[in-house]
């Protein structure tokens, strides 16, 4: 016949090890993360490469990004977020139209930014420090797609990840001198 002690080692052992399994797999999921596309790091690296981040020295940045193929007729714009705190309540939010002029090739086209902070108060939920130009239609249209991002993944890409020049793609941003 089973005594007190021994039916309360087993108990114990059992619930220790869900406990620990509870541990490993909430550690792991915590952890797991979907690669970002070539999309997402060639847009980061138009941007880095025409100085449109804050200067940092992190090793790593978190993004968001949705893809509109249906706002605007016959054209693709990325709106990339760049968040610039680990609680991802602010950020940076880029406009870029990309552009497939040649097969091989594709264009990056930087067409708008703003500095932004989630709050109940704003537009979407959004409320810009730095306003994007081209008033409020265009804060709209950035304000919900932050919302839609929030909705999303987010990516934390090393630096040196979007450091390599790719030949494919091409970058070109408003703040270009002009031609």
């Amino acid at each position: 016949m089973l005594q007190y002690k021994d039916v309360r080692r087993f108990v114990v052992k059992r619930v220790s090890l869900a406990i620990l399994f509870l541990f490993c797999f909430a550690d792991a999921s915590a952890y797991s993360q979907e690669q970002p596309s070539q999309l997402l790091i060639h847009a980061a690296h138009c941007l880095f490469v025409n100085d449109m981040f804050p200067p940092s020295k992190a090793i790593a940045l978190t993004f968001g990004y949705f893809l509109d193929e249906n706002s605007y007729p016959g054209e693709k714009v990325l709106y990339v977020v760049d968040y610039a705190s680990p609680a991802r309540s602010n950020g940076f939010v880029f406009t870029i139209v990309l552009e497939t002029p040649h097969e091989e090739h594709q264009v990056f086209n930087i067409q708008n930014n703003a500095t932004f902070v989630l709050s109940k108060g704003g537009i979407h939920g959004v409320t810009f420090v730095d306003p994007p130009l081209g008033g409020d239609w265009t804060q709209e249209r950035l304000a919900s797609a932050i919302e839609r991002i929030e909705k999303q993944p987010r990516f934390r890409i090393p630096v040196k990840d979007f450091l390599s020049v790719d030949s494919s793609i091409h970058c070109e941003s408003y703040t270009d001198p002009q031609k």
